[in-house]
């Protein structure tokens, strides 16, 4: 079995450091203006020049922690800054409100209405200043992080649709990604206050979006943690819930809280379970807890992220957990990861196929698609499939 590891460890970091890195270095970068082009089609060529700010962090944080946690390549480093440097001038109005799109030159097309496009700037610029000792980038990851926190309540702020006070909701995403933020940038904030913004994530993660009685993770409950019979609060993304357990995961090695991996293992075993698409294989995009159609007309579609995340979740927990369902989830999500996704002609995997698992869009990136859930997934992979092996 360690051999085996070893072998899938080592297909997973190849694949990483030789096909997916370079197809982002030798396409993505913006040579004339700084930043990163997203909207790649199948063989590297440009259809699009605008820039997402979320997709411009996420990949200076990729090559700024490639560069701390796997090796010193300077092509990494200087890739990041370049990203880095187009972000700080660039990506926020002034006072680090960051904007979701820009155009190639820099200048502001949609406003800062994403929370997104906020953690992966803190993330961005948390590993940069890792990566480079630049205290100015540090400042920016801290300032930004104190902005999210502050928006907690209402993070679209004046851009937010919804009424007040008929329907309010709270959404699952923000803080399962902050379970991932803190430990992103323990390096730059007070231990006492880290402390509590992890509690209060795992609280908010376990206690309130997991619901023990359905056994499943929801996308969103009301103000006060109760169940809403609406399109929103009926919602499941498989994917987001299987995601988040494997923080959890990192968040229970990081707090020695063995009883809270177990805990995230199971669930993400039950929302694999929940999710599989029985007949053609795959994890669902979205469902409905009730089984009504959803308003999402994509929810049947298999996505890159799911999978990749799910890869993550699966493996990790079979090394924290030595459970043999979760390694064996793993070799299901394997072979139909590898075998539907991956570009056998060109670098970097496709994103997007349809139910039966044929590919829907051939495009390598675009505006939801960057260089972050496949080089992240092969690498926390290629990372768990090494601690197997010992």
């Amino acid at each position: 079995m360690q051999a085996n590891f070893r072998s899938l460890a080592e297909m997973y970091r190849d694949e990483l450091l030789e096909n997916v890195l370079p197809f982002w270095l030798d396409n993505s970068i913006d040579q004339t203006y700084g930043g990163y082009y997203t909207c790649l089609t199948r063989d590297g060529k440009v259809f699009d020049t605008d820039k997402f700010i979320w997709l411009q962090g996420r990949q200076v944080w990729m090559f700024s922690m490639l560069y701390n946690k796997v090796e010193k390549r300077r092509e990494w480093l200087d890739c990041a800054i370049q990203g880095g440097e187009f972000l700080k001038k660039y990506g926020h109005d002034g006072n680090f409100n960051w904007y979701f799109s820009v155009t190639r030159e820099g200048h502001p097309i949609i406003e800062p209405y994403s929370i997104f496009a906020y953690t992966f700037a803190t993330m961005a610029f948390g590993q940069l200043s890792l990566a480079t000792g630049n205290e100015e980038y540090a400042g920016i990851a801290k300032k930004t992080f104190e902005i999210i926190l502050s928006k907690t309540e209402n993070p679209k702020g004046p851009w937010n649709k919804a009424h007040n006070g008929t329907r309010n909701l709270k959404n699952f995403a923000l803080p399962m990604i902050l379970c991932n933020l803190s430990l992103e940038i323990e390096h730059l904030i007070e231990p006492s206050f880290l402390q509590k913004t992890i509690d209060t994530c795992i609280h908010e993660v376990m206690d309130v979006f997991y619901r023990p009685e359905l056994g499943i993770i929801l996308e969103s409950v009301t103000k006060n943690g109760e169940l809403s019979d609406t399109f929103e609060g009926r919602l499941l993304n498989p994917g987001h819930a299987i995601e988040a357990m494997w923080f959890i995961m990192d968040l229970g090695v990081r707090l020695n809280r063995p009883e809270l991996i177990q805990k995230a293992n199971r669930i993400a075993i039950d929302m694999v379970k929940y999710g599989w698409d029985k007949k053609y294989g795959g994890i669902f995009y979205f469902m409905d807890r009730l089984g009504y159609p959803t308003q999402q007309l994509e929810w049947d579609q298999k996505l890159w992220w799911v999978h990749m995340e799910s890869l993550i979740t699966m493996i990790k927990g079979y090394q924290l957990t030595g459970s043999q369902e979760s390694l064996e989830w793993f070799k299901i999500i394997h072979e139909y990861t590898w075998e539907h996704f991956k570009d056998k002609e060109y670098g970097e995997w496709f994103g997007y196929l349809n139910r039966q698992g044929e590919v829907l869009l051939p495009l390598k990136g675009g505006k939801w698609k960057g260089c972050f859930h496949v080089p992240r997934g092969l690498y926390q992979c290629w990372k768990s499939l090494e601690m197997c092996s010992k």
